[in-house]
């Protein structure tokens, strides 16, 4: 069969941003819902790497194909680095988006933009069909607004500005933010790993 990569998720955004990111390397890129009804991984791990690590694993067990997983989140300064790996729950399970960032911007209410500083991490895994695994990583740093502003994007992105450009995550275009989101800078360091995977795979 011919080298395709499943990334190990259902989320339509991340999915979206994966696919434009690897449009040019002239291999099909799948998200879960087009190879199979597969049950969510779940992540219960303490890292990003570990989570990341359990999904591609788990899921390319189950396929016995190539499998791209990722796990990302927001990790603020004067919060110890949460919400870290728990970002989708933070509000807990199924808070949503609207309810993590009003929890956010509460127990930061008091903090002067200074105090505000965030990073986004992404953590991506690539497993093998025989469960052998490689890892890159992509950190974008920030600040915290006080107040969502924009409407693209998803999860903190409202939140989030880049202090380079006076904007959020969610006041920029897709091609903007692929330029230097978190999720971009590893898919960087993942795209070499990828293309001499693909190569090996066709014989080359």
């Amino acid at each position: 069969m011919a080298f395709r990569l499943v990334l190990a998720s259902h989320n339509q955004h991340k999915i979206r941003e994966i696919k434009e990111l690897t449009a040019h390397l002239g291999f099909p890129v799948l998200g879960l819902g087009e190879v199979g009804d597969l049950p969510p991984v779940e992540e219960d791990g303490e890292t990003f790497h570990a989570n990341a690590r359990k999904k591609a694993v788990e899921t390319a067990r189950k396929l016995g194909e190539w499998v791209l997983a990722d796990d990302s989140g927001l990790e603020v300064d004067a919060l110890g680095g949460a919400p870290g790996v728990h970002s989708a729950r933070f509000a807990g399970e199924g808070g949503g988006d609207a309810r993590n960032n009003e929890l956010l911007l509460r127990k930061l209410a008091d903090l002067p933009l200074e105090q505000r500083g965030a990073q986004f991490r992404c953590v991506m895994a690539l497993a093998s069909p025989d469960e052998e695994v490689e890892f890159s990583e992509g950190v974008c740093r920030g600040v915290i607004g006080y107040a969502p502003r924009g409407s693209n994007g998803f999860g903190y992105d409202p939140l989030f500005i880049v202090p380079e450009l006076g904007r959020t995550f969610a006041e920029l275009s897709p091609e903007e933010k692929n330029r230097i989101s978190h999720r971009s800078r590893a898919m960087r360091g993942m795209l070499e790993i990828l293309e001499r995977v693909s190569r090996a795979q066709k014989g080359g």
